[in-house]
């Protein structure tokens, strides 16, 4: 099956996590009354927690994920 019949074939759910495991996004917390980073996984498991934002960042790169932005 090439990769455009397996498109037409794949359910709703299947195309809606399509790509989701590249992909994580940062959004700001509270940890003991300072600023920090939560990185989650795009189906919002938290994968770790930074102490500033570049941390995350550079983190999310590591390992190999595409961070998203989240407004």
């Amino acid at each position: 099956m090439n990769i455009s019949e397996r498109l037409r074939t794949m359910s709703e759910n299947e195309f809606a996590v399509l790509g989701m495991q590249g992909i994580a996004y940062i959004r700001p917390i509270i940890v003991d009354d300072k600023q920090a980073y939560s990185v989650h996984a795009a189906d919002g498991s938290r994968i770790g927690i930074a102490p500033t934002f570049e941390s995350a960042m550079v983190g999310i790169r590591e390992g190999n994920l595409e961070p998203l932005s989240v407004h």
